[in-house]
């Protein structure tokens, strides 16, 4: 029963990686495979076949004695899962609304207006500037969607345009990966309180920055970068005309919001999800009064409303990342074997056998970053949560963040920002191969290098 319930998990997760060949939305073996887990894992439970372990090593399994108490216990383990899954779903969903009411009100055009140089080069740059900072704040995701309209307004042609927005995901990918609100698995590990935002941003920061300049510095030298561009819209009254009355304040509002749940965190001591609560809460609150035109009528209003930002938000993503982390869960709660005479969790027997095998913490580290290109690095950072138990801002997490944030950029399906560039450009896979993947792993290797130096001069 073992072998079938880590075989449910196994199916899945190719199902998951298959997402495009297969045609299905990966919602759908996410939640298929967390549901059938967890109750083969109920059903098992109960007829005494398996065991299952809590976050304090606590076992429970029906012995026949106090049962009782163990069926309590295996509950308490699956309620404890649920809530710091929630945690997350919570977080995510106030986040991603605050995006949706800047983007109402059409804040994100302040930033596009930004862009005024025609050369290829400063353009190559500006962007990926804004890639990088801008991920950091409202996730790489949203900055490289956001970037991309952008991208839409400059070049007519889809052969330059596919050029940038693969550059695009790159920086994205590097800026996400140092700030706690940047990609959804330096979240999960902020919230799973394996980092701190300031130890993330103090060791990952230089290694994401070299990341994200290495493979920059060297498309600056190829032909597809060189010359002017001319744009489409040059009169400043066409830009002008698409922005609101309200842009500057809800962009300037909301991503002032979004990072003040850092630092609400730090003098609270509450999760993360309560600070997000208190900044969703404002900007809503503005939201509801401001006036996006000139004579605003209630009949617009609706146009502007949170309730409008809520029907945006792709909840299957957020039903994605409840089925894979449930589903994770359930492998991190099983009882696999025993290790020195104590039961672990199959998740954890798994670390342990492959750091026998690979002794290097390092190398193993940079192996999942590679391998986070080929499988989603969520469910690796969520299964990587429970194979380690190092202390709160160990090196180890600083650098499954850096590995699983950047590895990802190797594939243009190996990030949630590739999958967004490949979906709005038609990006050939196997362009992106032979064309992006050598300049971003060079910009990956180069990071990782910097990380382990620093690690080592640090420690």
């Amino acid at each position: 029963m073992v072998t079938l319930l880590i075989l449910i998990f196994v199916i899945g997760y190719i199902s998951i990686t298959l997402e495009h060949p297969l045609r299905l939305d990966k919602t759908v073996p996410a939640l298929l495979m967390a549901a059938l887990m967890w109750a083969l894992l109920s059903i098992g439970f109960q007829q005494g076949w398996f065991s299952v372990i809590d976050d304090y090593g606590n076992v429970f399994a029906i012995t026949g004695e106090d049962v009782h108490h163990q069926e309590h216990g295996f509950h308490a383990v699956l309620m404890h899962h649920l809530s710091k899954v929630a945690e997350i779903l919570i977080f995510l969903i106030g986040a991603m609304t605050i995006v949706e009411l800047v983007d109402l009100h059409r804040g994100f055009q302040v930033l596009k207006d930004m862009v005024t140089t025609h050369s290829k080069v400063k353009l190559l740059w500006i962007l990926g500037i804004l890639a990088f900072a801008l991920s950091a704040i409202i996730d790489n995701l949203t900055a490289t969607i956001v970037l991309l309209t952008l991208l839409r307004k400059i070049f007519s042609e889809k052969k330059e345009r596919i050029w940038y927005a693969s550059m695009i995901v790159i920086a994205a990918n590097a800026g996400g990966a140092w700030s706690p609100i940047g990609d959804v698995t330096t979240t999960m590990l902020w919230i799973a309180k394996k980092v701190s935002p300031g130890g993330l941003m103090s060791h990952v920061f230089i290694p994401a920055v070299i990341c994200f300049i290495v493979p920059f510095i060297v498309a600056s030298r190829m032909k597809i970068f060189k010359g002017n561009v001319d744009f489409e819209e040059t009169t400043s009254e066409i830009k002008e005309e698409e922005r609101l009355l309200s842009s500057k304040t809800m962009l300037y509002l909301g991503l002032g919001a979004i990072a003040f749940v850092p630092i609400f965190k730090t003098v609270t001591h509450l999760p993360p999800y309560i600070g997000m609560m208190l900044s969703l809460s404002v900007v809503w609150l503005v939201s509801e009064y401001i006036h996006p035109e000139e004579d605003f009528d209630n009949s617009r209003r609706h146009l502007y409303s949170a309730h409008k930002a809520l029907s945006r938000i792709e909840f299957s993503s957020i039903l994605f990342f409840l089925g894979i982390l449930m589903a994770v869960a359930a492998m991190e709660s099983l009882v696999f074997g025993t290790i020195n005479g104590e039961s672990i969790g199959t998740l954890r027997y798994g670390a342990e056998s492959m750091s026998n095998a690979i002794p290097s913490m390092e190398v193993v580290v940079f192996l999942l970053g590679i391998l986070s290109a080929v499988i989603d690095n969520v469910p690796l950072v969520a299964a990587s949560i429970g194979m380690y138990s190092f202390e709160l801002d160990n090196w180890v997490w600083h650098f499954i963040a850096y590995s699983a944030g950047n590895g990802g950029s190797l594939l243009i399906i190996g990030s949630a920002a590739g999958v967004a560039a490949m979906g709005m450009e038609k990006i050939d896979f196997i362009w992106y191969v032979k064309k992006i993947t050598w300049l971003a792993f060079l910009g990956f290797f180069a990071g990782g290098v910097a990380f382990v130096l620093l690690k080592n001069l640090i420690l």
